[in-house]
């Protein structure tokens, strides 16, 4: 099994680059893993707690669990990934069964952190955008799809978004074998990596 991992900065567009990636595949070859799903249960603490919960440190990630789940795939065993409701700012009772299969790609801000996780990829893309391009696109995001307001937005953003992304994410586009601008001139990068993919899968 081929795993890539996908890191970059809040709404930097990840997933965008993720379906591009995926769009020649077949579906029965693919599995996207979010590192959303991932986040730490926060049951013990109140619905006013977690909203003060600083989602953008790595110590918000349940690494160990990501660890083992990408080994078991790796050696052909199905997981039960775990469900986050960005809602109820907490992982769900609920899980969704992953198959193992030919590419497994792991998408999320801080999965370049983690050593250990890192030595599990194949291929490491980061995904650059401007910053300001990132904040506009995290409060569409936010306000439409997390019922968010965008004063908690842009407070979000002032005290732990960016200071976090500054300390943690940047510094970690050094780990990655392939950086692609988020813009309409990616298209040669996304192709690069198609191609790898491809050539990866039928030498395997």
């Amino acid at each position: 099994m081929l795993i890539i991992g996908i890191a970059g900065g809040t709404g930097c567009g990840k997933t965008t680059v993720v379906n591009k990636i995926i769009s020649e595949l077949a579906a029965s070859e693919v599995n996207v893993i979010s590192q959303d799903s991932y986040y730490k249960d926060l049951s013990h603490l109140s619905y006013q707690e977690r909203t003060q919960t600083n989602f953008d440190h790595p110590k918000s990630l349940d690494f160990d669990l990501l660890k083992q789940h990408l080994i078991d795939l790796k050696e052909g065993k199905s997981i039960e990934q775990p469900v986050y409701s960005f809602v109820e700012h907490n992982r769900t009772k609920e899980t969704t069964l992953v198959h193992p299969c030919k590419v497994l790609i792991v998408e999320g801000i801080l999965i370049f952190t983690h050593p250990d996780i890192r030595d599990l990829f194949d291929i490491k893309i980061y995904v650059h955008a401007d910053s300001d391009e990132r904040l506009i696109r995290r409060i569409k995001r936010d306000t439409t799809e997390r019922g968010r307001d965008i004063t908690e937005v842009l407070e979000r953003y002032q005290k732990t978004l960016k200071p976090m992304h500054q300390q943690f994410i940047e510094p970690t586009k050094e780990f990655a074998d392939i950086i692609i601008p988020n813009n309409r001139r990616n298209a040669v990068a996304i192709n690069i990596v198609k191609t790898i993919i491809r050539n990866r899968i039928l030498n395997r």
